[in-house]
């Protein structure tokens, strides 16, 4: 990765913190001989700390994440087994540890390189090899994503490599998907180069999450926009866990609205009013049990029997943006999806599209009845259809948004 990136000028950063030391925090450190039992006290009594440095002398050799270490502490038996042992043995061995004098944008590539790890864990920061304070990777989007704000540019010149950072964090998901469900169907198209639509999908033992966003923007500020909103659900889902969607939305809706500033308070202005549209949820696979949230996107649900699609719609409220209510409790909907139930879901991208002899919109009941059409074929066979006859439409038009669509025959 580090050899690709050095092809790429790499882009200068203006305004704002100069380099790694000035995201850090100076926050103690735990001994490498210290037991499982004192980090666990340092957790409670420390109720604002993500992570722990653990230090051998004065230079860092690990770095142990709280909702990791207190689930694996919580297990049966493992306070009899670890409270007396080392706390190497929940540390991360190889975090990320950069120089303090480390420049805010080759800081930027570091987490790039790393990934998701690093900015849920957060880094080390050293001075002279010697442990200094921690850095909180999500602070780092803040400050980079205040930076595009004041300075409205591009974090990087290089589009075509943007979309293939964009591409590699998504591929996780693309994977855990084809695994567990072999016959659904995604669809991920960009109208730029990078987009603002994203996705995300976790198999888990008794049942599957997913989601589909679609964040403000395209081009790389919609890009970046993805990397934040993605992190963010990453974040909420290692602390809720996959089966709330409503709770997941809330989690995603504060974060967003803290890192951008985006809090109607008094004072000053926010600089900034970016969000997401988006719809979670959770299928309980041995239940048949679908648990949905959504935030302006709906999720249709066609039953095997039925005539025709059962719409749940999104709500009206956004995920982060300068109006949504910071304490705005989304609506969790339980429904039973018989086998054979077909799901779809799709960002505004298509329904908005302008194209026909009319130069109308496509249309939610235009795309509805062409799946119900084909509701006969495979997921993959009812999305190419949908695909071609949205390229159909649009004609000569000019694509409007992002478009992503899901489908899955559970």
């Amino acid at each position: 990765m580090h050899s690709a990136l050095s092809q790429f000028r790499r882009p200068r950063i203006d305004g704002g913190p100069r380099c790694a030391g000035d995201l850090s925090r100076k926050v103690a450190a735990i001994d490498a001989a210290d037991s499982n039992s004192l980090v666990m006290e340092t957790f409670y009594s420390r109720p604002d700390t993500v992570s722990l440095a653990v230090i051998e002398g004065d230079r860092p050799i690990g770095l142990i994440n709280r909702d990791i270490f207190l689930s694996q502490m919580s297990k049966r038996f493992h306070r009899e087994l670890y409270d007396k042992k080392t706390c190497i043995a929940f540390m991360d061995k190889e975090p990320l540890i950069v120089d303090a004098d480390m420049s805010i944008e080759e800081l930027t590539f570091k987490i790039v390189e790393v990934g998701e790890k690093a900015l849920i864990d957060g880094f080390i920061v050293t001075r002279a090899g010697r442990f200094a304070g921690i850095g909180s990777g999500l602070k780092l989007l803040g400050t980079v994503a205040e930076i595009q704000a004041q300075r409205n540019r591009q974090l990087m010149q290089s589009i075509e490599y943007a979309s293939v950072i964009q591409r590699a964090m998504l591929r996780a998901s693309r994977e855990a998907l084809s695994t567990t469900l072999p016959a659904a169907a995604l669809v991920w198209e960009p109208r730029d180069v990078v987009g603002g639509d994203f996705y995300h999908f976790a198999a888990l033992s008794d049942g599957w999450f997913g989601a589909v966003a679609d964040c403000t923007g395209h081009g790389v500020p919609g890009a970046f926009m993805t990397l934040l909103a993605s992190s963010s659900l990453s974040q909420a889902l290692e602390l809720i866990g996959p089966r709330d969607p409503a709770a997941l939305l809330a989690a995603v809706n504060s974060n967003v609205k803290g890192l951008l500033g985006q809090v109607n308070a008094g004072g000053a202005s926010p600089q900034s009013n970016d969000g997401l549209d988006a719809a979670f949820f959770w299928l309980d696979a041995q239940r048949q049990q679908l648990n949905f949230s959504g935030a302006r996107i709906a999720l249709h649900i066609l039953r095997p029997d039925a005539n025709q699609f059962e719409s749940i719609p999104g709500e009206r409220m956004g995920v982060g943006y300068v109006d949504s209510l910071a304490d705005y409790a989304w609506t969790l909907h339980t429904i039973t999806v018989p086998h054979g139930s077909l799901l779809f879901i799709s960002t505004d991208g298509l329904i908005d599209q302008i194209g026909g002899p009319r130069e109308i919109t496509f249309g939610k009941r235009r795309a509805l009845d062409l799946i119900l059409e084909h509701r006969a074929q495979s997921p993959s066979a009812i999305c190419e259809i949908l695909q071609r006859a949205l390229a159909d439409w649009q004609g000569a038009q000019t694509r409007r948004d992002d478009v992503t669509l899901f489908f899955a025959r559970v």
